[in-house]
Parts: structure tokens; C-alpha cells; sequence
């Protein structure tokens, strides 16, 4: 879908300027809908014009104006769930935060990373989550090669990751992006990240998406290489001053020897290594290099369990450290993964893989304030972690045709709405306020 034609230069929520008369005009229109005079349509209805004026603000010429709107949308899907408006505005909304991450300024493409993760994740898998990330796997790489402020690498990282772990389903699509990640945490190894030094902030940021996409690998699709590779590379970063990188890099391993089942898997090579004297001794040489490389990272997270907390300049995180590398070295030497029970509202979630803890922290960090408004009403969430909230409402197949059937009557009072709005816009002011390329290159 390109970039719509026209568009109203202000909207209320971004000019308070704006005359009476139109304000008149949209409560008269909103009037005629005394019909559905219920709390619940009417706050349906007005977070739906809302969001409208957020996407028509996104086509304004002045980044500030798009930035607010960013920000009005990232809290309107944090804090509540929007599928009435993503049913019929779900690739309308991405492609102006699409352009926003081409073209805008640090701030603004961190926000409208935020957007289109929050996006993904109302979406759910499905026809638009594939498109979402068919559309913007290519801008976000391009963004991570120009410039290297950590906020604006951060954000891309975990939206990268988001719609990815929504909507690319294909174990190869899922190895693409983490190739990508990748080359952030270890710059060696390709090119798709700016010149500069990693700060520790994206260096953590780039672990902890690289493990919740590896979270959903498959034992089967694993390249043996690949995982000895990073596992050793991990290895190095335990030794890291900032705490930030140590836990990330700490959560990682964990995963690895999880997924990969590396001493099954080594130890397998080596019984098979029927074939030539050198695929012997070859097979025998990486099943001692792991042993080694596990003992190695035994010693290292035994010491770090136990931290005093002389590394870091400070003690943030000293804990979560300590608590977290406890549970490594339990697990690397007995086989248990921690079991953990979160509480939801008046429910819990259980995790008893690190997949799934790794899984559950990550969105948890990345939906901030509405995560557990996304855990209680979220169906994708309920689905990965499966949990069923007991305290949910349920709808009725009543309530259901009300207010999620693209012939409720919420959806015709709302075209209504937006047609009467517009045909007033129209009125008052045409071809005052087109905004399209023309003015952009004025």
C-alpha cells in the first residue's frame, strides 16, 4: 500500500489551534452515535480516532509531530490490546513507521521500532505478522549500518528480533535474522553493522535478541559449527566488566547447551566416527575441545555466582547475576533447568526451560508497563507460554459480533464516524492541506 494522497496538514490531538468549528463539527458527528450510547463503544470509538490521527500525523513533514504521534502509539498498544484497529490498519500503520525508520531522526526510529514490535506482537501470527516482516526486515538492516547511537541500535535489535519471532516461521528466515544480530555482537563477521566501537548497552541488546530468536531453533536445525562458534565466542564475554554483557552472555550459553544438547551431540560424533582414520580423529578432537570448553565455562560461571561485586562500577544487577549463574552451574553439572512461577494478576506462568524464561524476560523487557496487560488479554502470549488467565473475560458470541465482527456494529458506527469526519475535512479544507511528495521536496 503506498502513501495516501491526502492528508489533513493538523490533527486535534497534535495542533491545539485548531478551529471550533471543526471540533464542533466532529462532537456533532460523534452524537449521532447516541444510538450506541454504551462506556465501553464509546472508548472503543474514541482510541480508534485517536489512532487515526496518530497515522495521519505520521505523514507530517515535521519530525517532532511524526515523533509524538510514535510515542501516542506505542502507548496505545502498550496499554491496551488494539485489535479493532489493527484488524483494518495493520499494513496502513506500518508503512509510515517504516519510512520513519528510513528517514527519521535517532529518537524517531527508536520509537518507531517500538511501534512495529507492539504492532507484530497485537497482530499475532498469521497473513499480516508475515508481511510485517517480509516489509521491514530490509530497513532495519539498513539501520543498523548508519549510525551507532545505542538507543536507536537497541531498538532496532529487539523490533528486528519481534517480528521476526511473530511472523517469520521458516527455520531459515529465523537463521537470516540472527546472522544479522550476530554481526553486531561480533562485528568480524560481516559488514551489516556501522563503523564504531559496540557499547556495552548494544552489545547486551544484541545477545538477549540473538538468544530469544535461537530460543526457537530446533535441535534438528542446528549446524554444529555454527553453535561451537558462538558458544566460544560467549565464552569470552563472561569476562566482560559490564554485568549487562556477562548475564546476556550467561543466559546464551545456557541456551546453547540446552538446544544443541552439546555433550549428547559431541558424544554421538565421536561413537559414529566410523568412517576414515581422520573423520576420527577429527570427531574425537572436537568432542575434546567441547569437554574443555565446558570445564572452562564451569570455572568461569562458579566464580561469577559467587561475585563480591568487584566487577562493574557498580552493584546493579549483582544479584541477578549471582541468582542467575547459580542456576547455570546447577544446570551444567546436574542437567536442571530452573523452574520459575510468575505471577500474573490472580494467575501464574510456569517456565521450566531456559527457552522459555529466556522467552518470557525478553517480552516482559520489551512490552515494559503493558506486559501484563499483553499477558492477560494477549492470545499470541497465551499461546507461546500456554497460559489461560482465569480471570479472563470471556465474550459471549454476542458480545463477540458486537465488537470483533467486521459487520459489528461498532465497525458501521465507526465507518460512519470516519466518513462524516472526513467529508467534513474535505469540506472546510480542501487543497489547503495535501500533503504528499511535492511538499516534501518544497
Amino acid at each position: 500500500m503506498g502513501k495516501r494522497s491526502s492528508r489533513r496538514k493538523n490533527t486535534s490531538i497534535f495542533d491545539s489551534d485548531d478551529d471550533d468549528d471543526t471540533a464542533s463539527s466532529s462532537s456533532t458527528a460523534m452524537s449521532d452515535l447516541s444510538i450506541l450510547d454504551t462506556e465501553e463503544l464509546d472508548t472503543k470509538l474514541q482510541d480508534i480516532k485517536v489512532l487515526d490521527e496518530c497515522v495521519d500525523a505520521l505523514y507530517e513533514k515535521r519530525g517532532s509531530t511524526r515523533e509524538k504521534a510514535l510515542s501516542m502509539i506505542v502507548d496505545a498498544f502498550s496499554n491496551k490490546l488494539q485489535y479493532q484497529f489493527v484488524e483494518n490498519n495493520c499494513i496502513t500503520l506500518l508503512h509510515p513507521c517504516l519510512n520513519s525508520i528510513k528517514k527519521g531522526s535517532s529518537q524517531e526510529i527508536s520509537v518507531a521500532s517500538r511501534a512495529i514490535g507492539l504492532l507484530a506482537l497485537t497482530v499475532g501470527c498469521g497473513d499480516n505478522a508475515a508481511e510485517i516482516f517480509k516489509d521491514s526486515i530490509p530497513p532495519l538492516s539498513q539501520a543498523l549500518k548508519s549510525g551507532s547511537e545505542s538507543i536507536k541500535i537497541s531498538s532496532v535489535l529487539e523490533c528486528l528480533a519481534v517480528v521476526t519471532f511473530v511472523g517469520g516461521n521458516d527455520p531459515n528466515v529465523t537463521e537470516s535474522s540472527m546472522q544479522i544480530v550476530w554481526q553486531i555482537i561480533y562485528p568480524k563477521s560481516g559488514s551489516n553493522v556501522s563503523a564504531g566501537k559496540t557499547t556495552p548497552t548494544v552489545l547486551a541488546a544484541a545477545i538477549s535478541a540473538w538468544s530469544f530468536l535461537f530460543s526457537t531453533v530446533n535441535e534438528c536445525n542446528l549446524n554444529s559449527k555454527s553453535w561451537q562458534d558462538s558458544i566460544s565466542y560467549f565464552s569470552s564475554l563472561l569476562d566482560k566488566d559490564d554485568r549487562s554483557v556477562r548475564i546476556a552472555a550467561g543466559e546464551a550459553i545456557a541456551l546453547i547447551f540446552e538446544i544443541g544438547q552439546v555433550d549428547k551431540l559431541s558424544g554421538e560424533d565421536r561413537v559414529s566416527s566410523d568412517g576414515s582414520v581422520q573423520e576420527g580423529n577429527n570427531s574425537r578432537e572436537r568432542y575434546s575441545y567441547i569437554l574443555g570448553l565446558k570445564g572452562k565455562i564451569l570455572n568461569q560461571v562458579r566464580n561469577l555466582s559467587v561475585e563480591a561485586g568487584g566487577k562493574g562500577s557498580t552493584k546493579k544487577y549483582l544479584s541477578s547475576q549471582r541468582n542467575l549463574f547459580r542456576d547455570i552451574v546447577e544446570f551444567l553439572e546436574d542437567g536442571y533447568c530452573p523452574e520459575t512461577s510468575i505471577k500474573i494478576g490472580g494467575d501464574l506462568v510456569n517456565t521450566s526451560t531456559w527457552s522459555q524464561l529466556i522467552q518470557f524476560n525478553f517480552l516482559k523487557r520489551f512490552l515494559g508497563g503493558g506486559f501484563l496487560k499483553h499477558m492477560h488479554d494477549n492470545e499470541l502470549l497465551h499461546d507461546i507460554f500456554e497460559f489461560t488467565p482465569q480471570t479472563k473475560q470471556i465474550l459471549d458470541n454476542k458480545q463477540k459480533k458486537m465488537f470483533r465482527s467486521p459487520n459489528s456494529v461498532l465497525n458501521k458506527a465507526r465507518t460512519q464516524l470516519l466518513n462524516k469526519q472526513r467529508q467534513l475535512s474535505q469540506n472546510m479544507n480542501a487543497g489547503l492541506y495535501a500533503v504528499g511528495v511535492e511538499n516534501e521536496e518544497a
